[in-house]
């Protein structure tokens, strides 16, 4: 029904979910649809054939559903052109952006086979990391340079979108992400040297240009 695909105007009578919705919620509506139809299916596991790979399906499926990263779009699309505060803009941020960098995390922690204080310790680092990863990210779209970025910078302005600067100003934004980030690494203590990489990867997002 989308105007990319059959652009029709109505279904059984009615107006389609783009008529009245708009296209970017009809998108996400098909993608909700589709998430959730996938959630019912691995929510009911025969006893006995639980496998870490039906555990980790279920977290992508949470994280990417209406509760995660499409619920997070939503919100996001509904918030432009308002005035949030900081907690309703980092709940956005956790939905849209953090749940799927935590389910990566406690997804490669199952598979791995870790205990639940490992995978405990992998959820916190991926919600911190993915704060810091969003916070910088608006900081790039008012600092960078569309050269070093690839693309062009101020779109949240343009889009009249809440931002962590826009709320809390460029200096107390670099603060938040370097907060985050050190969550992140502290969150990694019971892997010791295990979690290097990983810590790195936290620290890196304080210096990206891109």
């Amino acid at each position: 029904d989308l105007p990319c695909m059959d652009d029709d105007a109505l279904r059984r009578g009615k107006p389609t979910n783009h008529r009245v919705y708009g296209e970017a919620i009809a998108l996400l509506a098909g993608d909700a649809l589709l998430t959730q139809a996938i959630g019912t299916m691995v929510s009911y596991v025969p006893t006995g054939l639980e496998t870490c790979y039906w555990r980790a399906l279920r977290e992508l499926v949470n994280a990417s559903n209406t509760q995660g990263m499409i619920g997070g779009q939503v919100l996001d699309l509904e918030a432009e052109g308002k005035k949030l505060n900081l907690t309703e803009l980092k709940e956005i941020h956790k939905r849209k952006t953090g749940a799927l960098i935590r389910a990566a995390l406690r997804m490669g922690g199952i598979i791995g086979g870790g205990g639940e204080t490992a995978i405990e310790a992998l959820s916190n680092y991926g919600e911190a990391l993915g704060l810091a990863f969003q916070i910088t990210d608006d900081l790039l779209d008012q600092e960078a340079k569309p050269i070093v970025l690839g693309k062009a910078v101020g779109s949240d302005l343009r889009n009249q979108k809440s931002t962590y600067p826009g709320i809390v100003g460029t200096d107390e934004s670099h603060r938040l992400a370097a907060l985050e980030v050190d969550k992140a690494c502290r969150a990694l203590h019971p892997f010791g040297e295990k979690g290097r990489l990983l810590w790195r990867f936290a620290e890196y997002l304080l210096q990206r240009d891109h």
